[in-house]
Protein backbone atom coordinates (compact mmCIF):
# COMPACT_ATOMS: atom_id res chain seq x y z
CA UNK A 1 0.00 0.00 0.00
CA UNK A 2 1.72 3.64 -0.80
CA UNK A 3 1.58 6.35 1.05
CA UNK A 4 0.14 9.74 0.00
CA UNK A 5 3.74 10.99 -0.32
CA UNK A 6 5.02 8.66 -2.46
CA UNK A 7 4.51 9.53 -6.25
CA UNK A 8 3.14 6.07 -8.72
CA UNK A 9 5.63 5.64 -11.57
CA UNK A 10 3.49 5.99 -14.78
CA UNK A 11 4.77 4.46 -18.38
CA UNK A 12 2.95 4.61 -21.39
CA UNK A 13 4.86 1.34 -23.02
CA UNK A 14 7.12 -1.04 -21.45
CA UNK A 15 10.37 0.40 -23.81
CA UNK A 16 9.85 3.52 -21.50
CA UNK A 17 10.02 1.87 -18.19
CA UNK A 18 13.41 -0.04 -19.38
CA UNK A 19 14.94 3.69 -20.45
CA UNK A 20 14.05 4.79 -17.57
CA UNK A 21 16.93 1.87 -15.83
CA UNK A 22 19.37 1.82 -18.90
CA UNK A 23 18.86 4.13 -21.11
CA UNK A 24 21.33 7.03 -21.52
CA UNK A 25 24.49 7.28 -23.18
CA UNK A 26 26.73 4.66 -21.00
CA UNK A 27 24.78 2.45 -19.31
CA UNK A 28 24.05 0.04 -22.07
CA UNK A 29 27.62 0.73 -22.75
CA UNK A 30 29.00 -0.49 -19.32
CA UNK A 31 26.60 -2.91 -19.30
CA UNK A 32 27.54 -4.71 -22.67
CA UNK A 33 30.80 -4.98 -20.93
CA UNK A 34 29.79 -6.72 -17.53
CA UNK A 35 27.58 -9.34 -19.40
CA UNK A 36 30.72 -11.34 -19.64
CA UNK A 37 31.89 -10.84 -16.09
CA UNK A 38 32.77 -8.78 -13.09
CA UNK A 39 34.95 -5.59 -14.00
CA UNK A 40 37.35 -3.28 -11.65
CA UNK A 41 36.26 -0.27 -12.50
CA UNK A 42 39.72 0.80 -13.66
CA UNK A 43 38.48 -1.79 -16.48
CA UNK A 44 36.02 -0.31 -17.05
CA UNK A 45 37.96 3.02 -17.72
CA UNK A 46 39.67 1.34 -20.20
CA UNK A 47 37.19 -0.51 -22.33
CA UNK A 48 34.95 3.06 -22.42
CA UNK A 49 38.03 5.75 -22.78
CA UNK A 50 35.53 8.61 -23.29
CA UNK A 51 33.55 8.25 -20.28
CA UNK A 52 34.78 10.20 -16.98
CA UNK A 53 35.59 8.25 -13.58
CA UNK A 54 33.11 10.56 -12.35
CA UNK A 55 30.41 9.96 -14.78
CA UNK A 56 31.94 6.13 -14.49
CA UNK A 57 30.91 5.56 -10.80
CA UNK A 58 27.69 7.64 -11.44
CA UNK A 59 26.48 5.38 -13.82
CA UNK A 60 27.42 2.17 -11.74
CA UNK A 61 25.71 3.36 -8.76
CA UNK A 62 22.61 3.90 -10.33
CA UNK A 63 22.36 0.68 -11.79
CA UNK A 64 23.16 -0.96 -8.42
CA UNK A 65 20.61 1.13 -6.73
CA UNK A 66 18.20 -0.39 -9.62
CA UNK A 67 19.50 -4.08 -8.92
CA UNK A 68 20.85 -4.28 -12.24
CA UNK A 69 24.94 -4.82 -10.84
CA UNK A 70 26.55 -5.83 -7.71
CA UNK A 71 29.05 -3.78 -6.02
CA UNK A 72 31.65 -6.38 -4.59
CA UNK A 73 34.78 -4.91 -2.26
CA UNK A 74 37.00 -7.25 -1.41
CA UNK A 75 38.78 -6.47 2.12
CA UNK A 76 42.36 -6.10 0.72
CA UNK A 77 44.68 -2.68 1.04
CA UNK A 78 44.29 -0.79 -1.26
CA UNK A 79 40.47 -1.78 -1.35
CA UNK A 80 39.79 -3.93 -4.54
CA UNK A 81 36.31 -3.48 -5.59
CA UNK A 82 34.68 -4.83 -8.83
CA UNK A 83 30.90 -4.74 -10.51
CA UNK A 84 29.29 -7.54 -11.80
CA UNK A 85 25.58 -7.96 -13.52
CA UNK A 86 22.91 -9.22 -10.62
CA UNK A 87 20.83 -12.32 -11.42
CA UNK A 88 18.18 -9.63 -12.11
CA UNK A 89 20.95 -7.93 -14.56
CA UNK A 90 21.09 -11.00 -16.22
CA UNK A 91 18.27 -10.90 -17.96
CA UNK A 92 19.16 -8.25 -19.55
CA UNK A 93 21.85 -9.90 -21.82
CA UNK A 94 19.42 -11.07 -24.50
CA UNK A 95 18.68 -7.60 -24.97
CA UNK A 96 22.22 -6.55 -24.82
CA UNK A 97 22.86 -9.33 -27.58
CA UNK A 98 20.79 -8.05 -30.08
CA UNK A 99 21.32 -4.46 -29.60
CA UNK A 100 25.02 -5.56 -30.20
CA UNK A 101 23.89 -7.48 -33.25
CA UNK A 102 21.93 -4.63 -34.25
CA UNK A 103 24.90 -2.24 -34.14
CA UNK A 104 27.27 -4.31 -36.09
CA UNK A 105 24.54 -4.54 -38.46
CA UNK A 106 24.16 -1.04 -38.95
CA UNK A 107 27.98 -0.43 -39.29
CA UNK A 108 27.80 -2.77 -42.16
CA UNK A 109 24.98 -0.40 -43.68
CA UNK A 110 26.60 2.64 -42.92
CA UNK A 111 30.15 1.33 -45.01
CA UNK A 112 27.80 -0.09 -47.71
CA UNK A 113 26.73 3.56 -47.83
CA UNK A 114 30.03 4.98 -48.52
CA UNK A 115 30.16 5.97 -45.01
CA UNK A 116 33.92 5.42 -43.39
CA UNK A 117 32.77 3.77 -39.84
CA UNK A 118 35.69 1.85 -37.60
CA UNK A 119 33.99 -0.75 -35.23
CA UNK A 120 37.17 -1.52 -32.79
CA UNK A 121 35.63 -4.96 -31.31
CA UNK A 122 32.42 -6.91 -31.18
CA UNK A 123 30.49 -6.83 -28.44
CA UNK A 124 29.89 -10.17 -27.83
Amino acid sequence: MSSENEQTRRYNIGVEAAMDVIGGKWKPIILCNLKDGALRPSVLRRRIPKISQKMLIAQLRELELDGIVIRRVFPEVPPHVEYALSPYGMTLCPVLEKLCHWGEAHVEHLRSRGEAVELLSSGH
